[in-house]
């Protein structure tokens, strides 16, 4: 069996949602205060039995209207589906332990628990008395706290809800829900046998040699292990004798004070010293020590560890006794059947390399039956599956979930293979931020957060400041990933889409098919009709614009269909006489230089030779119909373009732009950004 579903409702940041979960591993991302704790906190009222299921003020959704809260008081509720696996084993013990619980006999079974957190219906008349004449909703929420929370009460529910059947809690004993927070106390639980933790492992994993012994039956097995006991008993009572032995003379000291105070004579008793030693608490001597293997043998306390590897150790011994709590032979009826493990932040101690390794552990282990991982590291992200990744996003108080791995048809197999792979740890960034810019290369990426510093959009901020991530995409292959954001409720696939705002910067690149000619090539933007009229032209950026531009979360922008061309283009087109786009990774500077100070276009011609790319260019803008100003642009937006070396020039032209950003008014230099990145971000923003 495994959690396959929760359903939560009037809980912290969640309203009415539902989240699908995978059997084994369930990675949960999303960014700041999207719910990911709170969807931990909410599988632990139901599963954790050692936890108080008692709840706050501020436990409760708020956005409830004040005419709701009067009509009845809040109740929180929380439903988990509980579901057989694909290759159950009949003999296991997961329907026994739901058999209480079932909403659905037949394959595949189904069982639901319900946490609910409510006011009796006893005192639902005082309640909405006192609700009754308040016109503020602040005055409700106080009023609830001060008046009725004490009166809340919570329950379980097994099966149906409305038949207000409690589950018992011995069935619930059997779920192992063992639950570790982002800030979490290792050292208190772990460095020595006296501590719970380390005392509960020791005390299972002492003698494992024959209790992992398969060949023998279990009673054999004891009775070896009870020889052990014994011959230990006698080993240990002999300490204790040699112990008295030495306390002999000063024992004979203290106890004359017991004689001279007078407690000797009370009914003739005599005090004397006398103990045992059980090996559960001969292990409060143990300690953890982390052995380096040197000719030394050198050795230090865990204490003197980092913080990454005791979480490591930490997690190791839970593990363990996740182990140990649900072997039937060793807890007998009280053995664990469902080990669930929930992790807040794993990375937040650990090196990414670690993390990595850490959950290449998990995966493969079998030791738990279901695992719940919350994270923000896209280190994580990038070395699961997509499959098992879920999203929680967060916008205007609305939350949504996706399911990366679930928007894919069986007919788009190779576009979720390639997401697979693109989505390393840098990439996978684009699953955490609040709203993305897609683009084709290195220059946009690199640029593009400084280009937005000159808006007046985003004054004196980042675009990180507005949670916007800026991806590469390396090349026009945006169909692949906004397959993960096309979100439509109604489609079999889009509905689990994330619908987070996405922008995506894609180049006119235009194209012209001759009349003598079937193959379209490249061409200049003041080629076009410029040839017979038999001649077909195209760019790679309409088709997209038109199909996107009613899209609820999607848009496409691109450059002028009259002007534009690539994005390095457009940057020289709109800043043709500024110097500040030439770098040292320009290969025609002293050409350029030239160019930019040119004052009309036939100055400009003459400073450029006759190569036949040169000729081209002369030659189109001749015939292109354009006025002087437009052909200077042009022509210096032409040279630009065939000049650059695109991740070495973007990279010092950044440099050179957050520069100028710098300085006084007296010193900075204008710099136009191009007008479809300006209502790209307009429209993000």
């Amino acid at each position: 069996m495994y959690i396959s579903k929760i359903h939560i409702k009037n809980f912290r940041n969640f309203k009415d949602n539902e989240i699908l979960f995978n059997e084994g591993l369930n990675v949960i991302i999303g960014h700041n205060n999207a719910g990911k704790s709170n969807l931990l906190k909410a599988l632990s009222l139901v599963l954790n039995t050692q936890i108080s299921k008692r709840l706050g003020i501020h436990d409760f959704n708020k956005h409830i209207s004040l005419d709701d809260l009067k009509k009845h008081s809040p109740k929180i509720s929380i439903f988990v589906t509980i579901t057989e696996s694909k290759d159950e084993d009949s003999n296991s013990d997961d329907l026994v332990t739901i058999s209480n619980f079932l909403t659905k006999l037949e394959s595949s079974y189904e069982a639901l628990l319900t946490y609910e957190f409510f006011l009796p219906e006893e005192e639902e008349a005082k309640y909405e008395n006192a609700l009754r004449d308040l016109s503020n909703i602040n005055d409700a929420w106080k009023t609830i706290q001060q008046n009725f929370l004490r009166k809340y009460v919570s329950k379980i529910w097994g099966g149906d809800p409305n038949l207000k059947q409690q589950a018992d809690g011995e069935s619930l004993q059997k779920f192992d829900f063992q639950f570790l927070d982002a800030i979490r106390d290792v050292e208190r639980d772990m460095f020595s046998g006296g501590n719970k933790l380390l005392k509960d492992v020791l005390n299972f994993f002492i003698d494992y040699t024959i209790k992992s012994n398969s060949s023998e039956n279990g009673c054999d097995r004891e009775t070896k292990i009870q020889k052990l006991k014994k011959k230990f008993q006698e080993q240990s009572q002999n300490l204790i004798n040699i112990l008295k032995e030495r306390m002999k003379q000063g024992k004979e000291e203290i106890l004359r004070y017991t004689t001279d105070t007078g407690v000797s004579s009370f009914e003739n008793t005599t005090l004397d010293f006398d103990g045992s030693l059980s090996e559960e608490e001969l292990f409060s001597a143990l300690k953890l020590i982390v052995k380096y293997n040197s000719d030394s043998n050198f050795s230090i306390p865990v204490t003197h560890n980092g913080l990454g590897y005791n979480n490591l150790i930490f997690m190791s011994l839970l593990l363990a006794r996740m182990q140990a709590n649900s072997d039937g032979e060793y807890s007998g009826e009280n053995a664990k059947v469902f080990p669930i493990l929930a992790i807040e932040e794993p990375e937040a101690h650990l090196h990414p390399s670690m993390q990595y390794k850490f959950l290449k552990f998990l995966k493969g282990s079998n030791k738990v039956r279901q695992i719940f991982i919350t994270t923000h590291s896209t280190h994580i992200t990038a070395s699961v599956d997509l499959d098992e990744i879920i999203c929680l996003y967060l916008d205007n108080d609305k939350l949504s979930v996706g399911y990366p791995g679930r928007v894919f048809s069986s007919n788009d197999e190779k576009s979720k293979k390639y997401v697979q792979r693109f989505l390393d740890a840098t990439k996978s960034d684009m699953l955490f931020a609040k709203k993305l810019i897609l683009v084709e290369g290195i220059a946009e990426e690199l640029l593009l957060p400084v280009l937005a510093k000159y808006l007046k959009i985003v004054p004196k901020k980042d675009l990180e400041d507005e949670h916007v991530s800026v991806i590469n995409v390396g090349g026009r292959y945006f169909d692949h990933f906004l397959k993960l954001f096309d979100f439509d409720e109604t489609d079999e696939y889009k509905k689990y889409a994330i619908p987070k705002k996405v922008v995506c910067l894609t180049d006119r690149d235009p194209m012209q098919k001759r009349s003598s000619d079937d193959t379209y090539r490249c061409c200049y933007p003041f080629e076009k009709n410029t040839k017979s009229d038999s001649d077909e032209y195209k760019d790679h950026a309409q088709k997209y614009i038109e199909k996107f531009e009613k899209h609820n979360n999607i848009r496409f922008f691109s450059q002028d269909e009259k002007f534009g061309k690539t994005f390095e283009y457009d940057l020289a087109l709109n800043n043709h006489n500024s110097e500040m786009l030439l770098t040292d990774f320009i290969i025609n500077r002293p050409i350029l230089e030239k160019l930019i100070s040119s004052k009309t276009y036939e100055e400009a011609k003459k400073q450029i030779g006759n190569t036949i790319e040169n000729k081209k260019i002369k030659e189109g803008l001749e015939i292109s119909g354009w006025d002087d100003e437009d052909k200077l642009k042009a022509l210096i937006a032409s040279i630009y373009l065939n000049s650059i070396q695109k991740g070495e020039n973007a990279l010092e032209l950044s440099s050179n732009l957050k520069e100028n950003l710098n300085k006084n008014n007296d010193n900075h230099k204008a710099f136009v950004v191009p007008n479809y990145i300006t209502e790209a971000i307009k429209w993000l923003l």
